[in-house]
């Protein structure tokens, strides 16, 4: 189980030439995400997303409030809590000189794995993902598409336990996006934790058990798609959202 107690997250910003201003990235956000669940994250760009998973995947160190793991935190357990974690980030950088098939190698070696499971898991994956096609081309003569295919395999190398992707499909047709969503379900039948950011809500409304909606750093309502339609009289949650909200803002 992963449980965000009261986590804020402040930083400072110029607020204008001579001023500088301390603003609320994340303010006191509470939830808990079980073995075999898929929580979804949603908000709209700067809502204060990024910054959460960051937080909960020990990038970014909390203003204020704890995370654990299974009872475990980062300050007496960061590398056994690290190496059950896989965290997609939507700006990770690939090393683009390397074939799919390196990156996805040097992966196993950092976690440990051995040469038989290193390539146990990398078959596996290249099967999942379906990435037989450029498993030996460089990344960088890769398309926006199969680069994202390839992120989200290097945080899957290692089986981990927990999954905190951001924006997992981002870049994504169609028809590769269901092969990631088809993923994350799977790996929820296993008794995986998946926290999933996504602005895309109907992409939420398909796979997640419960959706935590957040709004300008605060955390607006959290429920089952069903309760957050229900609760809000609508049939989606765009529409929930926006109804929560009270509209678009005009500062938006």
């Amino acid at each position: 189980m992963i449980r965000v107690q009261n986590i804020t997250k402040t930083f400072i910003r110029n607020k204008n030439k001579k001023q500088k201003e301390e603003f609320y990235a994340d303010y006191d956000i509470t939830f808990e995400a079980r073995e075999g669940e898929i929580i979804g994250i949603l908000g709209p760009n700067g809502a204060g997303k990024t910054t959460l998973l960051r937080m909960i995947a020990g990038i970014l160190e909390p203003t204020k409030g704890k995370i654990t793991f299974d009872k475990m935190d980062y300050k007496n357990n960061e590398i056994e809590i690290k190496q059950k974690i896989a965290y997609l980030s939507g700006n990770t950088k690939l090393y683009d000189t390397l074939s799919t098939y390196e990156l996805l190698k040097m992966c196993c070696d950092i976690y440990g794995l051995s040469e038989k499971e290193s390539k146990k898991r990398i078959v596996e994956i290249t099967n999942i993902l379906k990435m037989e096609q450029f498993l030996y081309n460089k990344i960088a003569n890769l398309s926006t598409g199969q680069t994202q295919k390839v992120n989200v395999a290097r945080c899957l190398v290692h089986n981990p336990q927990y999954y905190i992707l951001d924006e997992a499909t981002t870049g994504l047709d169609i028809i590769s996006s269901q092969v990631i969503l088809n993923f994350i379900k799977e790996e929820r039948k296993k008794g995986k934790t998946i926290l999933y950011s996504t602005h895309y809500m109907e992409e939420a409304e398909n796979i997640c058990d419960r959706v935590i909606m957040i709004n300008k750093g605060k955390v607006i309502k959290i429920g089952t798609p069903t309760e957050i339609k229900k609760d809000t009289k609508t049939t989606n949650l765009r529409d929930a959202f926006f109804e929560i909200i009270g509209g678009v803002s005009n500062e938006e």
